[in-house]
């Protein structure tokens, strides 16, 4: 995979991210400030016009601007989170000029290890962290067992859809909706929401056999 095929990843997420905003805020106005879908949306759509209207040398300078971007265009929590999320997936990727199955997980490790130094947040804290966690983990044994990354995402999908799930349950211990205590049980993260869709868009745009 090259630059080209980590922009077709993140222009099927923001497609995804318009078509879900109103899902997003909708879950954000349970437990939070009503904002992440049209937040997130924002920009996304932001990263988009970046790359219609810059060129880039590898895939890490791809991810490095989206990164960027997010950070000074996103509000609230998700700018930070998301923008850490892609600018350690640059690093991890250095300066290769094509990426592999086990390198793209290894920077997709490196974004959760982003997120969670960024936010303190662990798995059942009702985050994002309890969605990106297990489809990382999912990921890498997939990969491990010898699946190819078509496979390997979509287990990782299985996996964010029932992190995700499993968040409804719980009582928030970070961000804003820790602060409605018990109250906040009851309702999905939406963060866990949006970074499902992150793994269904790579699931869906990126080479199954990389």
């Amino acid at each position: 995979m090259g630059g080209p095929e980590l922009a077709a990843w993140l222009r099927e997420f923001a497609r995804l991210v318009a078509a879900n905003k109103d899902l997003l805020t909708a879950l954000d106005a349970a437990i939070g400030d009503a904002d992440h879908g049209t937040n997130l949306d924002r920009g996304m759509q932001a990263v988009v016009k970046v790359l219609d209207a810059e060129e880039f040398d590898t895939p890490a300078a791809v991810l490095k601007r989206t990164g960027m971007t997010l950070v000074s265009t996103v509000g609230g929590a998700s700018g930070p989170l998301y923008g850490t999320a892609f600018l350690r997936m640059s690093t991890a990727l250095g300066e290769e000029q094509s990426v592999d199955a086990p390198a793209f997980a290894k920077a997709l490790r490196a974004a959760l290890d982003g997120v969670v130094a960024r936010g303190k947040a662990a798995p059942g804290d009702k985050t994002m962290v309890d969605a990106l966690q297990p489809a990382v983990d999912a990921l890498d044994a997939q990969l491990a067992a010898g699946q190819f990354l078509a496979g390997a995402l979509q287990e990782a999908v299985r996996a964010a859809e029932q992190g995700r799930a499993a968040t409804a349950p719980l009582v928030a211990r970070k961000g804003r909706a820790s602060y409605l205590g018990e109250r906040s049980a009851g309702h999905e993260d939406p963060g866990a929401a949006s970074v499902t869709l992150l793994l269904a868009a790579a699931a869906t745009a990126l080479p199954g056999e990389a």
